[in-house]
């Protein structure tokens, strides 16, 4: 903390590197004994099928292999990761930022004092510091399974177009809460203050609002105050404006009122700044997250079951909410224990990625002496049975 404020380092990322804001520390320790405490990802079998007597098929979890695992400016990321790579049976290589490098140090030597004298071995959690050794690792793709990416967008984007190997995670957090004219009022307003303000460095905060315009009269005004009150900045479109003129409601010296662009709605803004725009409905409202969004989360504020089946199943992103906030999205929360990253894409693991995420499968067949030959569609007669295993 000490250097990255003699560094003038951004204030987002300073709130990152402090572990003693709110109940980050404790979080941490909780979630390694959580991790703990899960049921072993590992040898379970999730198909089994008898292909013929004597000739049984399973699918079985077993570990992805060797993580490289690169962040910025988290600190508590060294627990955590360690612990779901332990738990899951990975290797993992860790290299953190090098504003977290004195927390990063202080931490792997309370892991590798931890691991000594255990069954592990001594290589199977190690710790890097120069950014030529992440260069090298990233060519690696013989021997590493897969990277996993913590930081700023242009720390993921850049390894994305720098490596063979699979990447997992996501670029920015670009999360929007959309209020339907009938939600309840105050309700809407702590889902979207806290969706904001509960952690404005957190890929999971709130970063647009969007109204429904038969909404604005009723609900903008509360909404409005209760972000200003909570110290919250609106950059706003010239509906919203008017709206907020005819309504009274004025910013103050440290939540200000400004004009919206169009790239605002695109910006993870970090900090205690939301902007705000109305839409006709919510298909509006699916169709703006959509185009504009970073597929992290999103979520909806309504009393109505068809609209909020209709928000869920239109918002394609990673997490969808009713009537909860964006904050809920964290491995931690879900039951996880805790989480080595949000991920946005479709292929392998989506959302918050425990355990399960860091898990793949193998078929394992077991057999008495077949051969392919004896069958239908390799030469044999033979037909398949094909018959369900109870598992």
């Amino acid at each position: 903390m000490e250097a990255a404020e003699k560094a003038n380092v951004a204030a987002p990322l300073i709130k990152r590197l402090d572990l003693s804001k709110g109940d980050k520390f404790d979080t941490m320790l909780q979630g390694v004994l959580d991790v703990a405490s899960l049921p072993d990802p590992l040898g379970n079998v999730t198909f089994a099928n008898k292909l013929d007597d004597g000739l049984e098929l399973y699918r079985v979890t077993c570990p992805i292999g060797v993580l490289l695992v690169i962040f910025e400016s988290r600190p508590e990321v060294i627990a955590n990761i360690t612990a779901l790579a332990i738990k899951s049976g990975n290797a993992v290589i860790l290299k953190g930022g090098k504003e977290s490098f004195h927390s990063f140090a202080a931490i792997s030597g309370l892991v590798r004092e931890a691991l000594e004298g255990t069954d592990i071995p001594p290589g199977a959690v190690q710790l890097i510091e120069s950014r030529q050794e992440v260069s090298e690792l990233l060519k690696q793709d013989k021997y590493i399974d897969l990277v996993v990416p913590r930081g700023s967008n242009e720390l993921v984007r850049s390894i994305k177009s720098s490596t063979k190997i699979p990447v997992l995670g996501h670029a920015d957090g670009l999360c929007s809460v959309y209020v339907h004219y009938d939600a309840d009022v105050d309700m809407a307003a702590r889902i979207v203050v806290d969706s904001k303000t509960n952690y404005v460095a957190a890929c999971n905060a709130a970063e647009s609002l969007l109204l429904q315009r038969s909404a604005l009269q009723s609900h903008l005004p509360t909404l409005a105050k209760a972000l200003i009150d909570a110290g919250v900045s609106l950059k706003v479109t010239p509906e919203i404006s008017e709206s907020l003129k005819q309504a009274g409601i004025e910013g103050t010296a440290s939540a200000t009122i400004g004009s919206a662009e169009e790239k605002d709605f695109e910006t993870e803004f970090l900090s205690l700044t939301i902007a705000v725009a109305a839409v006709g409905g919510v298909e509006q409202a699916i169709k703006h997250i959509n185009s504009h969004s970073s597929k992290h989360t999103d979520s909806i504020v309504t009393a109505s079951k068809e609209i909020a089946d209709k928000f869920l199943n239109g918002v394609d992103s990673s997490g969808v909410f009713w009537n909860a906030s964006t904050r809920f999205s964290d491995g931690f929360r879900y039951g996880f224990g805790t989480e080595v990253g949000i991920s946005t894409s479709k292929i392998h693991a989506r959302g918050p990625v425990g355990l399960e995420g860091l898990t793949c499968y193998q078929y394992q067949l077991r057999g008495t002496g077949q051969v392919a030959a004896d069958y239908v569609g390799a030469g044999g007669k033979k037909e398949f049975k094909h018959e369900n295993i109870d598992i």
